[in-house]
């Protein structure tokens, strides 16, 4: 049975740092590309960074860009999402997802997560 599961989420101050995890199984992860994405209440789901399936391309929403850094292990079925300098407009659930190419749309990944919160506030 192919399975995400998100972990590191929690509270953080503004200007702190978090490490999300994802584990995948069931599925050959190394052929998939990887994103993240976040939806804070009352928004959309938005992607906020995907790394193809060797790791060599990643991609950033530029809300995210030179805060966030998308990483993979696939030698362990791991992919992570470091996050520095958090800000409140951070605050969402995470969710990690799985997709043959690099270029699939959010509303088409194949695989989903379910999600982690990820709180920034004082």
């Amino acid at each position: 049975q192919e399975q995400l599961v998100e972990s590191g989420g929690g509270l953080v101050q503004p200007g702190g740092s978090l490490r999300l995890a994802c584990a995948a199984s069931g599925f050959t992860f190394s052929s998939y590309a990887m994103s993240w994405s976040r939806q804070a209440p009352g928004k959309e789901r938005e992607r906020v960074a995907r790394i193809t399936s060797t790791g060599r391309f990643t991609d950033y929403a530029e809300s995210v860009e030179g805060r966030f850094t998308i990483s993979r292990d696939n030698a362990e079925n791991l992919v992570f999402l470091q996050m520095n300098k958090l800000k409140p407009e951070d605050t969402a659930v995470y969710y990690c997802s799985a997709a043959p190419f690099f270029s699939t749309g959010l509303a088409l990944q194949k695989y989903w997560g379910q999600g982690t919160q990820v709180t920034v506030s004082t």
